[in-house]
């Protein structure tokens, strides 16, 4: 063996030992009848950053068997050599890894600054001939989608247990997953969400499976109703401040409300609540509505809930300024005589200011009309904040909330009975007792709030499921967790990858973080 180092990088030739046995490559069998010699150039990986190759002379020897097909047959070095392979298995596992790391542009990159020059098309190439560990049916079984790319959505499926991904694919129909379920039988408990298909799906592929509804999912559910309750009892709202601030600022608002009502936004939502709700009266389906109007059907559904259009104007409140601290001084050095914004923004930032001149002079503008400044005020919650104190658990709301939320539970009725439904709700999943389950969806029922009717009629029709959810300890997370990670690599690869790929990619580097993370950590000497 001889070793030759150039500027090209590191060359190593060497030959095999003559009169050692090989096996032949198509029966096993010894030989070492010698046919011919020839030289094979391998790949290595790089040496203090130098490309390595191995320029190694092997034998081709007779196969001594009559009846193998092969005639002849070229010996493999152990580590060193595999068929067809013109890089020893240690840069071929380097490329593969790199591969399911960064995928294909990436993946090249990376390898060429490890002095590897390979192409993105053959990082691919390499990563998909890389065989998908083989699939063990798991007991718990974790389902859920994820948007693939625009309106289309696919389904992931995750062994709950391991933690580990098993496969995915393109849309989210019950057919697909019962064909999954039938294939690989033993499924014992099956994860979802509260969605119809996969609950036909399951019962389909594994009618003996115990099916849970997520509870996560149940939770979230809950709040999306909360939410519309608050955003159909907006009005009740401005309750929640205290009476001082409501009642200084009351013509402040007052015109603003006036001014409101005369903006592009009020003109449009006043124009589009009295489209919707003439089309719809006319008892119209919500999508035909929605293709009249060139609107999205929830938007369609949104607007014919709606009583006034005023509940679906979005009033953005105002924004807190650093400026906020320096209003008083403004007020006494205009009272004084000084009305340069100039000289008063020098002043300010000598006071700690750091904001722009443009910020001063916007500010006293209204001063130059007779106007007061537009000081900061405390503003109604969003029917968005209003839902959330009341999901929030109590010891864990701040005193901001503690101090809203009682008054405007007082003020309005459906709120606090929406609040008190919530909280029983919240004490089952905290208890993990679904005992009471049966009485709170009758109380949801017969709640008169439309939302929550129609949430008690989704959840009777998978009571079964929704029990399993909160009494027993398995959920959809697992699931959550790998569809951020499926989208991590949809971004790394620009959203340009095809389902083959991304199920490769997702499956196999969840299989590698494991490997890596069971070896054990070097201790330093």
């Amino acid at each position: 063996m001889s070793v030759g180092v150039s500027d090209a990088g590191v060359t190593v030739r060497a030959r095999t030992r003559s009169g050692v046995p090989a096996a032949c490559t198509g029966c096993g069998r010894l030989s070492e009848w010698c046919h011919s010699r020839y030289v094979r150039r391998l790949a290595d990986v790089t040496l203090a950053g130098r490309p390595v190759h191995i320029d190694l002379s092997v034998r081709r020897l007779y196969c001594e068997n009559t009846m193998c097909p092969k005639v002849t047959f070229a010996e493999q070095i152990a580590g060193l050599t595999v068929r067809y392979q013109r890089r020893t298995p240690q840069l071929q596992r380097l490329v593969e890894d790199v591969g399911v790391v960064l995928a294909g542009r990436g993946g090249s990159r990376m390898l060429r600054i490890l002095n590897i020059r390979l192409s993105r098309c053959t990082v691919l190439s390499q990563l998909m001939r890389v065989p998908l560990p083989p699939l063990v049916t798991p007991r718990v079984l974790g389902v859920d989608d994820f948007a693939l790319y625009g309106d289309t959505y696919g389904t992931l499926l995750v062994d709950a247990t391991t933690r580990l991904p098993l496969t995915l694919w393109e849309g989210r129909d019950a057919e697909q997953l019962s064909r999954w379920l039938r294939e690989h039988p033993g499924v014992e408990v099956a994860c979802r969400d509260g969605s119809l298909t996969y609950r036909q799906g399951i019962t389909g592929g594994a009618p003996d499976a115990v099916q849970v509804s997520d509870r996560f999912h149940l939770w979230q559910g809950l709040s999306r109703r909360v939410q519309d309750i608050a955003s159909a009892h907006r009005g009740c709202l401005p309750a929640a401040l205290s009476p001082a601030g409501k009642s200084d600022p009351a013509p402040a608002e007052a015109t603003a409300g006036n001014n409101a009502e005369d903006s592009r936004a009020a003109r449009h939502a006043r124009r589009l609540f009295e489209a919707v709700q003439a089309l719809t009266s006319t008892g119209r389906s919500r999508s035909s509505v929605a293709r009249e109007l060139g609107l999205d059907r929830r938007t369609v559904g949104k607007y014919a809930r709606a009583q006034t259009w005023q509940e679906v104007m979005r009033r953005p409140p105002r924004k807190p300024s650093a400026l906020d601290p320096y209003l008083d001084y403004l007020q006494q050095r205009w009272d004084e005589g000084q009305h340069s914004a100039k000289i008063l923004h020098e002043e300010l930032q000598t006071k700690g200011y750091l904001g722009h001149y443009q910020r001063v002079k916007m500010a006293v503008a209204p001063l130059r009309r007779g106007l007061p400044l537009d000081e900061p005020r405390e503003r109604p919650p969003s029917p968005r904040e209003a839902a959330r104190w009341i999901t929030t658990h109590p010891h864990r709301r701040n005193l901001h909330v503690n101090d809203r939320l009682p008054r405007l539970l007082g003020h309005c009725p459906e709120l606090r009975q929406t609040h008190d439904l919530v909280r029983r709700f919240a004490s089952m999943l905290d208890n993990r007792d679904a005992t009471a389950l049966p009485e709170w969806l009758n109380d949801l029922a017969h709640s008169g709030l439309a939302p929550l009717i129609s949430l008690a009629g989704a959840l009777r029709e998978d009571q079964h499921a929704v029990v399993q959810g909160i009494a027993t300890p398995y959920n959809s997370g697992v699931n959550e967790g790998r569809i951020t990670d499926v989208k991590l690599q949809k971004r790394l690869m620009a959203g340009r990858a095809g389902v083959p790929l991304l199920r490769h990619r997702v499956v196999l580097i969840a299989h590698l973080r494991r490997r890596y993370a069971d070896r054990p950590i070097a201790s330093p000497r």
